[in-house]
């Protein structure tokens, strides 16, 4: 670990024991519910699909691979049957934009790790045409603080929520602040959504920390304040501007 690195995980330990200490952040508000039941599917393929082949990171900053491996092999399944899984080396070794398998080495490219949102929507949309996965659109949504489009964003993401619940006809990945959903780093992180109660709103996030043994539901709310995340400016050297999700429109089956 360089030194540039070792500063910033510095920095983040602080402000995880100040919020500890003094009960604020998400200490203030732990509202993240693990879930020891198994998750009921509704008959949705593609709930089921993603929960049969959710992964776990391999490192720190491999949340983006475990991610869309698990994405990958579900609609690959939904849409082709039963194909081999593909492993987290596969994707690494076949999808090379955005240098994504230097960025998730011990050095980084040049000191950069992990993937921004932006660059997060670039590697959906190049790893399911790698893999030949029919979709009718990928939209990278940044969700900042304080923007004129707020509730609009959160009005059209609870719609796409209902439809992948309801149709499996979309799929989210969150890009969202872990420590707003658990007492945990506050720092950039990548997972898909698992499920939405459609009764109570309750987000159901399948994370790929390995940390977290067990998937978890937070409200809407919660969820918002995950992903409208202006992440801190000491990240923002590393292209960590906001938190937002991708969304990923799936063809008529």
């Amino acid at each position: 670990m360089n030194l540039r690195r070792i500063i910033i995980h510095t920095f983040f330990y602080m402000l995880y024991f100040f919020h500890k200490i003094t009960g604020s952040g998400s200490f203030g508000r732990y509202e993240a519910e693990y879930i020891s039941d198994p998750i009921q599917t509704g008959g949705n393929p593609l709930k089921a699909a993603l929960l049969k082949h959710h992964v776990k990171q391999y490192h720190e900053a491999s949340c983006s691979v475990a991610t869309l491996v698990s994405v990958v092999n579900a609609l690959r399944e939904k849409q082709g049957g039963n194909l081999v899984p593909i492993s987290q080396r596969d994707i690494l070794e076949k999808v090379r934009t955005a240098k994504w398998k230097e960025r998730m080495s011990e050095k980084g490219d040049n000191g950069k790790r992990g993937l921004p949102l932006p660059l997060l929507g670039e590697i959906v949309k190049s790893s399911l045409d790698a893999y030949g996965i029919e979709y009718k659109e990928i939209e990278t949504i940044e969700a900042q603080k304080k923007s004129s489009l707020s509730e609009k964003i959160k009005e059209d993401l609870r719609n796409r929520l209902l439809d992948f619940e309801t149709k499996g006809s979309c799929l989210i990945i969150a890009h969202f602040d872990q420590g707003a959903f658990l007492r945990t780093l506050n720092i950039p992180h990548i997972s898909p959504v698992g499920g939405f109660d459609t009764t109570n709103g309750d987000v159901t996030i399948l994370d790929v920390d390995p940390q977290q043994e067990k998937p978890y539901k937070i409200s809407f709310d919660t969820f918002c304040k995950g992903i409208f995340s202006n992440y801190h400016h000491v990240l923002k050297l590393f292209g960590y501007k906001s938190g937002g999700y991708i969304f990923i429109k799936l063809t008529a089956s």
